[in-house]
């Protein structure tokens, strides 16, 4: 039986290092600018949540979670009908996932934990079977793997938002040349600067960005081919090599909709 709905201000009262709840939200859904006392892991069990932080941003499809630091400003896009699964954790329980926004994959086994954990109530017995289920949630926690699934943002205003408004409506044809002239910068100074502003070259970076804008289309039913093309690239099968190096799996295995949504 699910616990009773607990106000997310209350988690950060409770003594124990762990809290856990689950949400169920419809297609398209947003959750405003906040943040939490403590750190929040979001499971999509179902559909695809992108999270957006100044820093940047964080896509969470199927056995994915994102990790956000505590105290970080947030919020998340729901793309097609997404259950949620989150853990909050203090400041002990957050050390080994680290203080800045990543995306971890999540096994078989954190995924049956994190959905134990709803069950949990908030005032568990840490000495008893539902403090030995967090234990273990944590301890697979701290050994999952790190899955660039990222979009950083610049500091820099100006490059920030150039990059904002790619996000925001890719344009996939324009080159890095392209971007130099609309920065008013040499391709040397800019490579140099997007690197060192994001910790990626602008290759790399496009290919994410692409891909955020890539999985809510394909959690929305659009074929592949179409998407491909819209995105660039010059065949649907240069964009499934890209989709699988990134995410381990083509594109047209992936489940949109549904209690099974995800990756079969």
């Amino acid at each position: 039986m699910a616990k009773p709905w607990v106000h997310p201000a209350d988690y950060d009262a409770t003594p124990r290092p762990v809290v856990a709840t689950g949400n169920e939200y419809p297609p398209s859904f947003e959750l405003n600018w906040h943040q939490h006392g403590r750190g929040q892991l979001l499971y999509a069990a179902a559909g695809v949540a992108v999270v957006s932080t100044p820093h940047g941003a964080w896509i969470a499809p199927p056995e994915r979670a994102v990790w956000t630091p505590a105290g970080t400003p947030h919020s998340v896009r729901m793309v097609g009908a997404v259950s949620t699964r989150s853990v909050l954790l203090d400041e002990r329980a957050s050390a080994a996932l680290g203080d800045t926004g990543r995306v971890i994959g999540v096994s078989p086994l954190v995924r049956c934990l994190l959905i134990a954990a709803c069950d949990i109530p908030v005032d568990y017995d840490e000495a008893g079977r539902d403090g030995l289920v967090m234990n273990l949630l944590l301890a697979e926690l701290a050994r999952a793997p790190v899955i660039p699934l990222a979009v950083p943002f610049p500091a820099a205003p100006a490059l920030a938002h150039r990059c904002h408004a790619f996000l925001e409506r890719p344009t996939p044809h324009e080159t890095i040349d392209d971007w130099c002239g609309q920065l008013g910068l040499g391709r040397r100074a800019f490579t140099r600067a997007f690197r060192r502003e994001t910790g990626m070259s602008f290759g790399a970076w496009r290919q994410q960005a692409l891909l955020l804008a890539a999985l809510p289309r394909l959690a929305a039913g659009e074929p592949v081919t179409t998407i491909a093309l819209d995105l660039g690239y010059d065949s649907p099968a240069a964009f499934s090599t890209m989709f699988k190096r990134l995410l381990g799996i083509p594109p047209n295995r992936y489940k949109p909709g549904g209690a099974g949504a995800g990756f079969d």
